[in-house]
């Protein structure tokens, strides 16, 4: 509902503020009435979004709040509503992080870019051990990109650099990346 205010402002208003100061066409508004009127506004409207937004695609609530924040909401009004969507149900971190995970799993990430993800994304870090949990083994991801990714042929120095650069670079740790070629024939030594 809009309410328009003699000096020419329009206030977007749900039922429930007309409700709840039992707002009726023609009413006068003292300060005090106004003030809180507006403060009510302010959160149903940042509700609302948060709503809107969570519905269009899962995030965290640090993400959420600060996506709010940039389309106009105060950080409190913020804050309110990543508390009410977290009060319902339909916001929760460690569902987020747990999806993300799985998610980069499934994309044949390791756990360092996961990591990355998960602060990127604002998931609290007392989640992250128990989201990593979601992601397949280590040596089962590496043995498949080497499978996908391995041309054949002979396996000399360069080949194998390509491969554990790829391998380094989506998250796996040299320990996971040197077990994965030797298994695949490289014979890499502890020390290289």
């Amino acid at each position: 509902m809009l309410v328009f205010l003699e000096d020419g402002a329009c206030l977007k208003v749900t039922e429930q503020e007309l409700l709840d100061f039992g707002l009726r066409s023609g009413d006068e508004l003292g300060e005090e009435m106004l003030k809180r009127l507006k403060k009510a506004a302010g959160v149903s409207d940042a509700k609302a979004r948060a709503a809107d937004l969570i519905g269009r695609r899962a995030m965290s609530r640090q993400s959420l709040e600060k996506k709010l924040q940039e389309k106009g909401a105060s950080q409190a009004e913020a804050r309110y509503a990543g508390e009410w969507l977290e009060a319902i149900g339909a916001l929760n971190d460690k569902e987020y992080a747990a999806m993300l995970a799985r998610h980069c799993g499934d994309m044949g990430y390791g756990p360092a870019r996961v990591r990355e993800k998960l602060y990127e994304k604002g998931v609290p870090r007392e989640l992250w051990e128990e989201a990593l949990e979601e992601l397949p083994p280590a040596e089962e991801q590496v043995d498949r990109f080497l499978a996908a990714k391995y041309k054949g042929g002979p396996l000399d120095q360069r080949e194998r650099k390509r491969l554990s650069d790829a391998l380094l670079r989506r998250g796996f740790s040299w320990s996971d990346v040197r077990a994965g070629l030797n298994r695949l024939g490289a014979d890499i030594l502890e020390d290289e």
